[in-house]
């Protein structure tokens, strides 16, 4: 099977592509392993034909093999090139097709529910590597949304928070996930808390997460944690119900 034969080309200034350029090769070299029907053990185009056949810079393609192989779908080695690897991140990986200007419901409940198997199920790792220094710095990121009332710059500072929560785990790999994630995050923060005052009720609720994990209360840190993220999808099907 020809794997580097002609297929459509991407123009990155098209906003039809739904994203950016590094979106957009993401889409379409999912799509090539699709119609292929490629499995584990089969490789890739090189990366010389990739950017042929997307018409893609060098740079492009190589961000987007970054982020494939940060969702265990490819290893890339240097000499050998692109390999389709066991993907054990599946669920994950379905995180790349949503387009982030129309966040579905289901789109929202994936998201949350990734988000909650990290953040939350992470409590016992977080309580113990914890410090002084990390409240400090979550009061005070945290502090920044008594100030701002711009949407897209709260949904910002609020992201900016669940990054720091995560970091305490000292784990770089999630980290480059949450990263790969940031802009449907920010999506769903805009969408589900449109009715919502950031100032307010979301800094409540993530000062409730503070003070528990500052007096290491698993359960309460669990407990409000949750409820932050579930509250967001209630307003998100909230928002979505009357706008649909």
């Amino acid at each position: 099977m020809d794997l580097t034969g002609e297929t459509g080309t991407i123009d990155p200034s098209d906003s039809r592509s739904g994203g950016s350029a590094v979106d957009a090769v993401v889409r379409q070299i999912r799509e090539l392993i699709a119609d292929a029907r490629l499995t584990v053990g089969d490789s890739l185009p090189t990366e010389r034909e990739l950017c042929a056949r997307f018409s893609a810079s060098r740079n492009t393609v190589r961000e987007a093999m970054r982020i494939l192989k940060a969702y265990g779908l490819v290893d890339v080695r240097p000499k050998v090139g692109a390999t389709i690897v066991d993907d054990r991140m599946a669920r994950v990986f379905d995180l790349l097709s949503f387009n982030t200007m129309e966040v579905s419901r289901k789109t929202f409940s994936d998201v949350q529910a990734f988000r909650d198997l990290l953040e939350v199920g992470s409590a016992d790792q977080i309580l113990d590597r914890i410090t002084v220094a990390d409240v400090d710095e979550l009061y005070e990121i945290n502090h920044g949304l008594e100030q701002i009332h711009d949407i897209d710059e709260a949904s910002e500072v609020d992201y900016a928070f669940h990054v720091r929560l995560i970091s305490i785990l000292d784990n770089a790999a999630i980290l480059d996930v949450y990263k790969v994630m940031k802009p449907v995050v920010l999506r769903i923060m805009q969408k589900g808390k449109t009715r919502r005052t950031f100032t307010t009720e979301t800094y409540s609720e993530h000062k409730g997460v503070i003070d528990a994990l500052a007096v290491r209360d698993r359960l309460a840190f669990q407990y409000r944690l949750r409820n932050h993220l579930m509250i967001g999808f209630r307003n998100f099907s909230e928002e979505m119900s009357e706008t649909g």
